[in-house]
């Protein structure tokens, strides 16, 4: 059976992106919290986007490698992603590229069926789809880099849920500019 983490930057009062979709709050990561999502992205198996999140990864990583000035970080990075299979959840795109797999029917079930696979870990991306997902009692870690600065509204991190969910810390790491990394599994 995978294990499935969900895993984003988020400002200290919850939220993915503030209103408007706006993700420059966290402004550009350090060196150190960059490398380590590629580090988190190399030992995922399969990684899962919805349409947002999609759209905004696949709006540069394709050619993030190939962009003037592009860190030797950001080439291992874009590599990384174009190679990494993916599966995009939606009901809105109709066509998906490097090595990306379009699912448009039931998420959650869709989810349940990878997890159920064997294999390495899978990562989960987007709000929307990472809440379904954690109502369905699928998510087995959550990752929290959380930046310090309040945004006040916007897309938040978790969903609102029918039930508690318990967890164990299993990490705390301190990265540049304040960012402070929290790891957690989902007590079961």
């Amino acid at each position: 059976m995978r294990k499935l983490i969900y895993g984003m930057n988020l400002s200290l009062d919850g939220y993915i992106a503030a209103p408007g979709d706006d993700i420059g709050w966290g402004g550009p990561p350090s060196d150190e919290l960059f490398q380590f999502w590629s580090d988190q992205l190399q030992a995922t198996e399969l990684s899962l986007y919805g349409r947002r999140l999609w759209h905004t990864m696949s709006s540069f990583w394709p050619t993030g490698d190939q962009q003037p000035g592009a860190t030797p970080a950001e080439i291992e990075f874009a590599r990384r992603w174009r190679d990494m299979p993916k599966v995009v959840f939606s009901s809105t795109v109709d066509k998906v590229d490097w090595n990306t797999r379009l699912v448009t029917g039931d998420a959650v079930a869709e989810i349940t069926r990878l997890k159920a696979e064997d294999g390495g870990p899978m990562d989960i991306g987007g709000a929307t789809l990472a809440g379904a997902a954690m109502r369905a009692g699928l998510i087995d870690e959550y990752l929290l880099a959380t930046a310090p600065v309040l945004v006040g509204g916007g897309t938040p991190f978790f969903t609102a849920l029918d039930s508690w969910v318990n967890l164990n810390l299993l990490e705390t790491r301190t990265f540049p500019g304040g960012v402070i990394l929290t790891r957690y599994e989902t007590r079961r």
